[in-house]
C-alpha cells in the first residue's frame, strides 16, 4: 500500500534555537580561510600510516567544543534525541529536486514505514537502492539519513527505498534482519509500482545498516529465490565476536569509540545472544559464494575499518567480485557529512557513482 506524501521532516521553526546557533557556527568555521580551518582543527593528526582530512579533523574538533558527542550519557532517549538535532549541522539544505512518497511494507506484526525517493526526471523502471541507515541498530531514522538518500538517489540515479526497521533496546535481535529481509522483499514483489525494475534492486546502508544489507543479502541468496543485484557497504559492521587492530587503534577520539560499539551490541545483542550468528556477524559465514557484487567502503580512522575490508577480502576468495574503497583520511559516518566541506561528498560520490554503473540497465 503506498500513501502519496512528502517524508516527514521536522519544520524549521522546531528546530531548538541553540542548534540552529551551532548549525550557523559550523557553516560559518567550513568558509573560513584553511589555515584558520588548520588552527581551529590542531596539528595534522597522523596514525598508522594515514593523515586525517582536515575537514574531518575540522568536524571532530567543533564536536568537542559542542560537546555534541554520538551516544549521551542519559541513555537511549537523549541520544536519539542528540542525533536528530546533530544532523542538522552536517547534513546540509534539503537537495532537491527529490520526489518522495511514503510506503507501508505488510509484516507480520502490522507495516514497516519507509520513504521511497524519486531524482527529477527519472523515467521507470529504473535500478532501486533499499537502503538501511545507521545508527548501532539503536539510534537514526529516515529522516537522520533523509540527505543521503536523496545524494545516493540523484548521484546514482536510482530511486532509493529508505527503511525504517525497528531498533533495539525494544525490539532487540534479529528483529532489525527480519524487518530488512521483509522490506527487500516487499521491494522486489512490487517493483512495478514502485517503477524499478526487478532485476536491478541493490541493498545498502552505513554501519548498522551496511550490516543489514550485508546479511539480507546472504539470506535473501541461501534461501533461494529473488536476490539482490549489488551490495552498497559503507563501513559495515560485520564481525561482532572480537576486536581487530583498528577497533584499538581509533578506539576514542574519532567520533564514534569502541566503548560506543560496546553500548551499540549490548542493547542490540544482549546476554543470551550467540553474536557469532552469521545473521549479526555476516563475516562468519562458512560459504559466501554466490552473492551479488559489491563496493565496500572504509574509513581509515575507524574502529570498523579492518572488519570491513576482512569482509571484502573473504569475499574475493570466494568469487564475489567486490570493490573496496578505503578512505584513509576519513571517519566513520562520512555520508551523513554532506553539507560541511568537500571531502565528505567526493567520498559519497564515489560509492554513488558504482552504484549507478552496478544499476545500469547494460551492467
Amino acid at each position: 500500500m503506498t500513501i502519496p506524501t512528502r517524508a516527514p521532516a521536522p519544520a524549521p521553526a522546531l528546530i531548538p534555537v541553540q542548534v540552529r546557533a551551532q548549525a550557523a557556527a559550523v557553516r560559518a568555521a567550513y568558509a573560513l580561510p584553511r589555515p584558520l580551518r588548520r588552527l581551529i582543527a590542531g596539528a595534522p593528526v597522523r596514525r598508522d600510516g594515514q593523515r586525517l582530512a582536515l575537514d574531518a579533523q575540522l568536524l571532530l574538533s567543533l564536536q568537542r567544543i559542542s560537546g555534541n558527542h554520538l551516544v549521551r550519557p542519559a541513555g537511549v532517549a537523549a541520544s536519539r534525541v542528540g542525533l536528530d538535532h546533530g544532523r542538522h549541522l552536517v547534513s546540509g539544505p534539503v537537495i532537491e529536486p527529490v520526489a518522495t512518497r511514503e510506503i507501508r511494507i505488510p509484516v507480520e506484526y502490522g507495516e514497516l514505514p519507509a520513504t521511497l525517493y524519486t531524482p527529477d526526471g527519472l523515467a521507470a523502471p529504473s535500478g532501486l537502492l533499499v537502503f538501511f541507515h545507521g545508527g548501532g541498530w539503536v539510534l537514526g531514522t529516515r529522516t537522520s539519513h533523509d540527505n543521503t538518500a536523496r545524494f545516493l538517489a540523484r548521484h546514482a540515479g536510482v530511486r532509493v527505498l529508505s527503511v525504517e526497521y525497528r531498533l533495539a533496546p525494544e525490539h532487540v535481535f534479529p528483529a532489525a534482519v527480519d524487518d530488512a529481509l521483509a522490506a527487500f522483499d516487499h521491494a522486489h514483489a512490487e517493483a512495478a509500482d514502485l517503477g524499478v525494475d526487478p532485476d536491478r534492486i541493490a541493498v545498502g546502508g552505513d554501519s548498522a545498516g551496511g550490516n543489514l544489507a550485508a546479511v539480507t543479502a546472504q539470506l535473501a541468496v541461501r534461501r533461494g529465490g529473488p536476490a539482490p543485484a549489488f551490495q552498497l557497504l559503507f563501513y559495515p559492521a560485520v564481525d561482532a565476536s572480537r576486536h581487530r587492530p583498528s577497533r584499538e587503534l581509533f578506539a576514542d577520539g574519532f567520533l564514534l569509540t569502541s566503548a560506543h560499539m560496546d553500548w551499540f551490541a549490548d542493547h542490540y545483542a544482549p546476554e543470551g545472544v550467540d553474536r557469532s550468528d552469521p545473521r549479526l556477524s555476516p563475516l562468519l559465514t562458512p560459504d559466501l559464494t554466490g552473492l551479488p557484487p559489491a563496493y565496500i567502503a572504509t574509513a581509515g580512522f575507524d574502529p570498523l575499518r579492518d572488519e570491513g575490508e576482512a569482509y571484502a577480502e573473504r569475499l574475493r576468495e570466494a568469487g564475489v567480485v567486490v570493490a573496496l574503497s578505503r578512505q584513509p583520511d576519513l571517519i566513520h559516518g562520512y555520508i551523513n557529512y554532506l553539507g560541511i566541506g568537500r571531502r565528505f561528498r567526493e567520498a559519497t560520490a564515489e560509492a554513488a557513482g558504482a552504484l549507478r554503473l552496478a544499476l545500469s540497465p547494460n551492467a
